[in-house]
């Protein structure tokens, strides 16, 4: 069975279907003082895959999941998955300073006590070369939707050129333009003693074509708003935007699109208004091949 929180049904549905698989929901209630209930179908077979993002409020998204594996486990499950297209938390991935907790460690180690299986699409991993390394081996999938939005882009804008706005980009960025064989490019950080950092555009030739940047995530928007100026200014026809997971917290969006990007689009791996790639098929392919 694959079970769904009963506010992320829609890419669950498709799962299901990719995985001919029933689908059971899980309903939540609040109580007043934050407290939640958690009901789960009972009761439940031996091979159970949960899908959970951690996008928006992790928090209560992790305590969720912290009561709803050992549940699914009592109610029969004997192999539990868990699907989390977002996996929260793995941006802290390094001391920046003294005392400070490293919460990608932590929070991976504490999904892989309660799953036999972590799958994600486009986790931080910047500083760590796989998620083997803050969980045990094996334990952690991590996907990448680059190919999946390389293929839109090529489909949408033919020729255009892409651009990752800094070097934390490049992976995805590569990845993509392989799949949709369009030429690409990566700025850089610039830093000014210790503390002042900007983004230096690619030295790439722009004038007269499309520019898409694309990027693993988009929180603020701050980073792609910049590049989007540059782009313009440099004499690019258009500029679009290409992110695995839209997060676009507070005003990111319009502001994205002041700054002159004309679309935005996203994967589905986070549910957002410019959803226009699925990862459901991408999932399954886990399934399908253990």
């Amino acid at each position: 069975m694959l079970l769904a929180f009963d506010d992320e049904q829609d890419l669950a549905t498709r799962l299901a279907i990719e995985l001919g698989r029933p689908m059971g929901v899980i309903t939540r209630h609040r109580f007043p003082d934050g407290e939640v209930r958690l009901v789960l179908p009972k009761p439940l077979p031996t091979d159970v895959i949960l899908l959970r993002g951690l996008q928006h409020q992790p928090n209560d998204r992790l305590v969720e999941l912290l009561i709803a594996a050992p549940t699914a486990r009592a109610w029969g499950a004997q192999r539990l998955s868990l699907v989390a297209p977002y996996l929260a938390y793995m941006r802290q991935d390094m001391e920046f300073t003294s005392g400070e907790a490293v919460s990608q460690r932590h929070i991976s180690a504490l999904l892989a006590t309660q799953f036999d299986r972590v799958v994600t699409v486009d986790p931080h991993l910047h500083r760590i070369a796989s998620l083997d390394e803050v969980m045990p081996a094996g334990r952690g999938v991590a996907l990448s939707a680059a190919a999946l939005l390389g293929r839109w882009i090529a489909a949408q804008v033919p020729g255009a050129v892409l651009v990752g706005p800094d070097e934390e980009s490049g992976q995805w960025v590569a990845e993509a333009a392989r799949a949709g064989k369009l030429a690409h490019a990566v700025g850089r950080k610039v830093r000014f003693g210790d503390t002042q950092v900007t983004l230096a555009f690619p030295d790439v030739e722009v004038r007269g074509k499309a520019v898409v940047l694309l990027d693993d995530m988009a929180s603020t928007g701050r980073t792609l708003m910049g590049s989007a100026r540059e782009a313009l200014e440099r004499g690019a026809t258009s500029v679009d935007v290409a992110v695995t997971h839209a997060l676009f917290n507070g005003d990111a969006l319009p502001k994205l699109r002041e700054a002159g990007v004309r679309h935005v689009w996203s994967s589905n791996a986070v549910p957002h208004e410019s959803n226009a790639v699925c990862v459901a098929q991408l999932l399954a392919t886990v399934f399908r091949r253990r």
